[in-house]
């Protein structure tokens, strides 16, 4: 595995955090049938709704998981950063039977996808792990902001058990955060939340 890839996130709300614990990171279509809240923009989810992974299943069937959460997603939600959190997940995540890659955000028209852990060596992690997605060319930035969001996709959840700590704007955050029964380990990082 790349040197860099330490880990995966998933920008979750802190009012998931209790089911999150107890049920794991879900996918749409189970996340679906219990009470939670989503960070998730309705445009994007109309596309995944429709997407399918060749051989695989539906968009929605998979628990999403980032490379970097400090991407364009966050981005539009950085003004609710003291609501939310970034968890971390285990990399071993990404040897679990079926999982599979998307080499940019999974809804984009010129996505691949690509067998997990095996595809790990086509992803551009100069553009992933990148602090910035700006260009003065358009369509070059459209690119970088696209593979800023690639993705590892995990049929339905990932166990509760390979979420090992979390990140956070600040110690208000963590505070809230602790209160929702959280155990593991917490840091503020005020710089992937855009502060």
């Amino acid at each position: 595995m790349p040197h860099r890839l330490t880990e995966l996130h998933s920008i979750m709300p802190l009012v998931n955090i209790p089911s999150v614990m107890k049920h794991g990171i879900l996918s749409h279509e189970e996340a679906a049938k219990l009470p939670h809240d989503s960070v998730a923009l309705a445009e994007i989810q109309q596309r995944r709704d429709v997407r399918r992974v060749p051989g695989g299943l539906n968009l929605h069937q998979y628990a999403n998981l980032y490379f970097c959460a400090r991407n364009p997603m966050l981005f539009l939600r950085k003004d609710e950063a003291s609501s939310l959190c970034v968890l971390r997940v285990d990399k071993h995540v990404l040897t679990l039977p079926d999982v599979v890659l998307a080499d940019r955000n999974a809804s984009s028209d010129y996505v691949r996808f690509l067998k997990s852990p095996e595809g790990l060596r086509e992803l551009d992690f100069n553009l992933i792990f990148a602090t910035y997605w700006t260009s003065e060319d358009p369509l070059e930035q459209w690119r970088r902001k696209s593979v800023k969001c690639a993705e590892v996709l995990v049929p339905h959840r990932v166990p509760a058990d390979l979420v090992i700590g979390a990140y956070v704007f600040d110690a208000a955050v963590e505070a809230k955060l602790r209160q929702t029964g959280f155990d593991r380990p917490i840091t503020t990082n005020r710089q992937l939340f855009f502060a």
